[in-house]
């Protein structure tokens, strides 16, 4: 509830009903001033999404330490002391997704931001890089190091080009290096030998993508699309993985709704998991922690706890909420984990394909 004051107005805004407390009876609507500034815009959507009276931190507290009991206690009508199952996966999906694009927790992403903020001159890394060959000349031709010296720079500055031209996605790799050497090429082809419209469209994707990009670019623009995709992907298989949980659920005790909650809760601790883990390895990373041998020992043992976290917390989740014996959920956790594996795979593979042939 908000701290505005009630308007001395007593008509209704919303369905003009005669309003004689703070809400109206006929429709719910507070009857308060909408004209706010942004300090209240910010506190009342800061209140809209915790609820107040700790209803955020007692969702984030059960959603971790007691698997499964968030989703019962939703489904028994005690939706007021929690936050709405589809709000606190948004909010842990928006925060989680923010945090791995803005705080960099690998030492290559820092590098990388380094030396695109470093100038060599009035020369940037990256143009001193394929320029390379000429700047070694220049300092030959000044005398400045000697004629074996300058071959050996230039052909150690060849081999890294090489190296990085030589990354590829390795999507539908092709001997072509043009379209239209590709054309010529499938024209030759009997009807037999020709590949499908489909495996065609990716090899000319592929083919212009290689003459546009160097093979570490190709693979830097990839990853970085894929990542932006991922929160969509998770988002579309969500229902898949609620329509599993029906198949092996009883279809007479629950409906498709209650296993959608049950996956809206589970998903969110997913992320919340995958958040802690790119926040400490952030934080290692920024205090400059990561190269002592012990803080990394501790590091992978808190890694390695949380994995081992993430895959237990099905097992105690799906026995509290559809009460089913121990031993009844263990094989049947398995048996949806790997069919989970299995279709996970093909939405992976399938979003690698969408994402690589979108690459612009």
């Amino acid at each position: 509830m908000s701290k505005a004051p009630v308007r001395t107005d007593k008509t209704c805004l919303n369905c003009r009903h005669v309003v004689e407390n703070r809400f109206c009876p006929n429709c719910g609507q507070e009857n308060v001033s909408v004209r706010k500034n942004f300090y209240h815009l910010f506190v009342h959507f800061f209140e809209d999404l915790t609820h107040y009276e700790n209803a955020f931190w007692r969702t984030i507290k059960n959603l971790i330490t007691k698997p499964g009991s968030l989703t019962s206690e939703y489904l028994s009508g005690k939706r007021m002391s929690y936050l709405a199952p589809i709000r606190l996966y948004i909010f842990i999906s928006f925060v989680t997704f923010l945090s791995i694009n803005l705080l960099p927790a690998d030492s290559d992403a820092v590098t990388v931001d380094m030396n695109e903020q470093t100038k060599v001159g009035k020369i940037d890394v990256e143009t001193a890089k394929k320029n390379a060959h000429n700047l070694v000349s220049d300092l030959a031709k000044d005398n400045k190091i000697g004629k074996k010296e300058a071959d050996s720079l230039k052909n150690f500055i060849a081999s890294v080009r090489k190296k990085d031209d030589d990354l590829s996605v390795g999507f539908f790799q092709d001997d072509a290096k043009t379209l239209e050497e590709y054309d010529e090429k499938i024209k030759e082809m009997s009807e037999e030998e020709k590949p499908s419209a489909i495996e065609q469209m990716f090899v000319r994707k592929s083919i212009e993508l290689n003459n546009r990009y160097t093979g570490k670019e190709l693979q830097e623009r990839f990853f970085e699309t894929f990542k932006h995709n991922l929160p969509k992907v998770l988002f579309i298989y969500m229902p898949l993985f609620a329509f599993i949980l029906w198949i092996f659920e009883s279809k007479k005790k629950y409906y498709y709704f209650d296993h959608g909650i049950f996956t809206l809760h589970y998903f969110s601790f997913l992320l919340l998991m995958l958040l802690l883990e790119h926040l400490l390895s952030w934080f290692f990373l920024i205090t400059g922690l990561e190269g002592y041998t012990a803080v990394e020992v501790i590091y992978s043992i808190i890694v390695l706890g949380l994995l081992f976290y993430s895959f237990y917390y099905f097992f105690p989740a799906h026995h509290r909420f559809y009460k089913t014996e121990r031993v009844i959920t263990f094989f049947k956790g398995i048996f949806i984990f790997m069919i989970n594996c299995f279709l996970i795979i093909l939405v992976l593979t399938g979003m690698a394909l969408y994402t690589f042939y979108n690459i612009k």
